[in-house]
């Protein structure tokens, strides 16, 4: 009796005792969670998604075997510490990607997708459509079963490719009215299109004027997908901390189809679960909530998805303090950039807040004694959808496919002329890419900002919901005007951007 008496006494004694273990941790400290970020320790988590890349098809992009491998490994492991709950937030969205090979009278012509288009393969003589094709009997009747060819104008590709499977043309060639190639997409997937591919002007001019001495054969290989997938956003939240006040930090666990994307944005990813494996020994008096967004390469859709699923109440959004962004940090040829967050450089400011946190990173750096740059804040990466509603958000940049000017390579060293990550979005973006300097130091700043916040959001106004509000609509304005600059962007720019419906 005594023996069930003692166990039953043990018993009651052990969540007392589980809740001392954790009252026993110390509060969080920066200095003391920056000396457990080890490069090591990064390294090998790249190494991790660069396997999942290279055991499903060379990539990681959203619903692969790669990025499921990717979702799984960041889920497993932060539900491991037992120190956060953890959720897969599902969300179904369509995938589209293909390729295409378009021969010319044998000689090979580049060829740009068109997002949406079906697959399909056509060989044999191009008929050239006299207008713009923008109703199926502008089509002549000789493209039943033929490449019809037209040019760009006046509608819509997807209205092109409708009216020529309408005519009964077997594929479309859309060339560019203006200089340069030709990408894009057909507004909605599933629509009764024919396969179809853009080409640049130079390259349709060329054809048009080889059709008048004669018959032109074409060979179009079209191989594309357009399917619904289901993808998952990771989200974890510290299970200590005051829940009412919460810090939320994040990168995209997807990469493109062309790569593993190991810097972009497997440097995000990493550098954020090695921050949140390192806080587990730690308590917190704010709570931390670090997101793994899915399918950020195909328009920010894991990070719009779940601030829409929070966007229910003024309460529930007003919880967020602050969002940090992390999305590319260890580019090769890297600059230490920092979001413009007061827009003192690029005249764009951030909700309220922004400059603090903008500031909180300068700081950090200056005491590092490293140099820093702005980066312009236009809401091209995953932070777009908090700024869009008003909150303060930050975070690093080390450059994407822009060029790195003269001045910054004085400061950070490395090359001018040259991209920042001359990888970005390609099969080069692997585990060879990542500059370790870059790598280790960003990491070291996310700690830094992780510390402050879950002890105190004292450097931060009160959230005020009408100001927020305004903040949201100024965002949202800019995002109308379509203005964008400088930054990391993942759209086609240009007038024959793959954003380009025309």
């Amino acid at each position: 009796m005594r023996t069930t008496g003692s166990l039953a006494s043990l018993a009651l004694a052990l969540p007392a005792l589980v809740s001392a273990a954790k009252d026993c941790k110390p509060y969080v400290d920066a200095e003391k969670l920056q000396d457990l970020i080890n490069l090591d320790d990064l390294l090998a988590g790249s190494q991790k998604l660069q396997e999942f890349a290279d055991a499903h098809g060379g990539h990681r992009a959203f619903g692969s075997g790669g990025h499921n491998a990717t979702v799984d490994y960041l889920y497993d492991t932060l539900v491991a510490t037992n120190y956060f709950d953890v959720v897969k937030q599902p969300f179904t969205e369509i995938y589209a990607d293909g390729k295409a090979t378009l021969a010319v009278d044998g000689q090979s012509v580049p060829a740009g997708i068109m997002t949406y288009t079906p697959g399909g393969s056509a060989t044999g003589p191009v008929v050239l459509v006299p207008g713009l094709g923008c109703t199926p009997d502008s089509f002549p009747a000789e493209v039943e079963g033929k490449v019809a060819m037209v040019s760009r104008g006046e509608c819509t590709f997807g209205e092109k490719s409708r009216s020529a499977k309408a005519a009964g043309a077997a594929a479309l060639i859309i060339y560019n009215n203006v200089p340069g190639s030709l990408s894009g997409t057909l507004g909605e997937a599933f629509g009764d299109y024919a396969p179809v591919v853009g080409i640049s002007a130079e390259d349709g001019q060329a054809i048009v004027a080889a059709l008048e001495d004669g018959e032109v054969t074409v060979d179009l290989q079209i191989h594309a997908t357009v399917e619904e997938r289901v993808n998952f956003n990771v989200i974890a939240e510290t299970k200590g901390g005051d829940h009412d006040n919460v810090l939320v930090l994040g990168g995209h666990s997807d990469s493109v189809t062309a790569g593993p994307g190991i810097n972009d944005d497997g440097s995000g990813i990493i550098g954020v679960l090695n921050v949140a494996l390192a806080l587990t020994r730690f308590r917190v008096k704010n709570a931390v909530r670090f997101a793994f967004w899915g399918a950020e390469e195909f328009g920010l859709l894991g990070s719009y998805y779940y601030i829409k699923q929070v966007n229910q109440s003024d309460v529930e959004l007003s919880k967020i303090r602050a969002y940090l962004n992390f999305d590319m940090i260890a580019s090769p040829n890297y600059i230490y950039g920092i979001y413009d967050g007061d827009g003192d450089a690029f005249n764009l400011t951030g909700p309220p807040g922004s400059d603090v946190l903008e500031r909180d990173f300068e700081d950090f750096f200056d005491s590092m004694n490293l140099p820093h740059v702005p980066t312009e804040f236009s809401g091209r990466s995953d932070y777009a959808a908090f700024i869009e509603n008003g909150i303060p958000s930050g975070g690093l940049f080390t450059g994407a496919e822009q060029l790195k000017t003269p001045e910054e390579a004085a400061l950070f060293g490395g090359d001018a002329g040259v991209a920042y990550d001359v990888n970005y979005h390609l099969i080069g973006d692997d585990i060879n890419n990542l500059n370790h300097d870059a790598f280790y130091v960003n990491t070291l700043s996310i700690a830094n900002s992780v510390a402050k916040y879950a002890i105190s959001f004292d450097s931060l106004e009160p959230v005020d919901v009408a100001k927020r509000h305004a903040a949201a609509e100024r965002a949202r304005l800019f995002k109308r005007t379509g203005v964008s600059s400088h930054g990391h962007s993942h759209s086609h720019s240009g007038p024959c951007g793959g954003n380009d419906k025309r």
